[in-house]
């Protein structure tokens, strides 16, 4: 398998790889920027692109935003977008659960482990929860607690499905109560199963990371709903109609987005080195995941 390309400071080669694709599917965070820090030229980068005629989809796996939430955030850095360029895990989970899984009236509700953003996207698809950002379960269990979920009394009957995403206010009492659903025989969804999350220009816990507990505990994956699974990938095809042959992905971590890419057969991957992900985890031999080509940072690609 052949090295990849080093683009960085290469004006023709940069070209050369931009001609090829019509369509770029992008991470943000690691990619973009780093929490609230924008990484340097990616706006003109952006703006360069656009002007070529490409095609941009911005693809997330960060769950704790909505689509909505995102095109504030495009618009605080200065970068145009279009909402419905935006696919992140969570709109992707809630499309899955309303358009493919269509469980039947009444046991269809969702119980969230995760953000707003989580909540926001099932309503936009009609789909009720119970869960997330309830103030009620943010607080210590309680000896009465194991009684009520034990014996049921204060779970909700019409919970049909568990979707785990990144929580930043977990506790013991919400993992133990998605745990009790899916004893009860609840679908078992997450969001995404990133490991870390990079943001600050540092690496935190991320959503696989929150969710361990429940996969632990119930001995079972969930079946994954972000990068790099091809539901998501059929998803977005399926939404932007391309030419798979005519995308690239753009992204800073292997596992996900470089992986995301190559199993979806598109027709190139671009690493950038801002993230997750270091030229020493793709380079030399025995490496599994490879990236087409990389580049120091997105900014390098206006030469």
């Amino acid at each position: 398998m052949s090295q990849p390309r080093y683009l960085t400071g290469d004006k023709a080669g940069i070209q050369e790889f931009l001609d090829k694709f019509d369509v770029f599917l992008f991470d943000c965070d690691g990619v973009l920027w780093s929490g609230d820090h924008l990484f340097p030229r990616v706006a003109e980068t952006i703006e360069m692109l656009r002007s070529q005629g490409k095609q941009l989809v911005f693809v997330t796996n960060n769950s704790t935003k909505s689509r909505a939430d995102y095109k504030k955030k495009f618009d605080k850095m200065g970068i145009p977008c279009k909402v419905d360029e935006v696919f992140g895990s969570s709109y992707s989970a809630a499309v899955y659960i309303a358009r493919i899984l269509k469980l039947p009236a009444p046991k269809n509700k969702v119980y969230v482990l995760g953000e707003s953003g989580i909540e926001q996207e099932l309503a936009s698809e009609g789909v009720q929860f119970v869960g997330g950002t309830d103030p009620a379960l943010r607080r210590d269990i309680e000896p009465e607690d194991f009684t009520a979920m034990a014996d049921g009394s204060s779970l909700d009957p019409d919970v049909g499905i568990v979707l785990s995403g990144l929580d930043f206010h977990v506790n013991y009492l919400k993992l133990a109560m998605g745990f009790a659903y899916l004893q009860r025989g609840a679908i078992f969804l997450a969001t995404n199963t990133d490991s870390t999350l990079p943001t600050a220009h540092s690496l935190f816990p991320g959503a696989g990371s929150v969710g361990a507990g429940l996969v632990k505990a119930f001995g079972k994956d969930p079946l994954a709903l972000g990068k790099p699974s091809q539901a998501m990938m059929d998803a977005i095809e399926g939404r932007f109609h391309f030419d798979r042959s005519k995308a690239c992905m753009v992204g800073d971590r292997l596992n996900t987005d470089i992986q995301f890419g190559i199993e979806g057969k598109l027709g190139g991957t671009l690493a950038v080195l801002t993230g997750v992900n270091k030229k020493e985890d793709f380079l030399g031999e025995g490496k599994e995941v490879l990236p087409m080509a990389y580049v120091d940072a997105l900014g390098d690609l206006l030469g």
